[in-house]
């Protein structure tokens, strides 16, 4: 049974810093691009960042809203896929959810609709 689970979300201020796990059980994570993806109340579900498989280098693209702040990585030995978040905003606000890419292998683009196999969430709420 493949299930994602998202953890280390909870409070932070304004130029704080969280990490945000995200277990995977019942499929090798390593094997699939994997995305993070937020939804705050009344916007729509905003892509963040994406990480190819570990077969194909790797390799990350960001969304322009955290590009520069945001790091994702993932640790195939823990099955775990990771966002690093730092300098938080208010506006960095939301439930944040990780999934698998349709593309396999590849981050195919940040719209939720490339991804699936979405995990529960967890809420990040930065305000001071």
């Amino acid at each position: 049974q493949l299930q994602l689970v998202e953890s280390g979300g909870g409070l932070a201020q304004p130029g704080g810093s969280l990490r945000l796990s995200c277990a995977a059980s019942g499929f090798t994570l390593g094997d699939y691009a994997m995305g993070w993806f937020r939804q705050a109340p009344g916007k729509e579900r905003e892509g963040i960042a994406c990480i190819s498989s570990s077969g194909t280098g790797g390799s990350t693209n960001y969304g322009d809203s955290v590009a520069g702040r945001f790091t994702i990585s993932r640790d195939n030995a823990k099955n775990t896929v990771y966002l690093q978040m730092n300098a938080l905003e208010p506006e960095d606000t939301a439930v944040y959810y990780c999934a698998v890419s349709r593309s396999y292998y590849y981050c195919s683009g940040l719209t939720q609709y490339d991804y699936h196999y979405w995990g529960q969430g967890t809420q990040v709420t930065v305000s001071s």
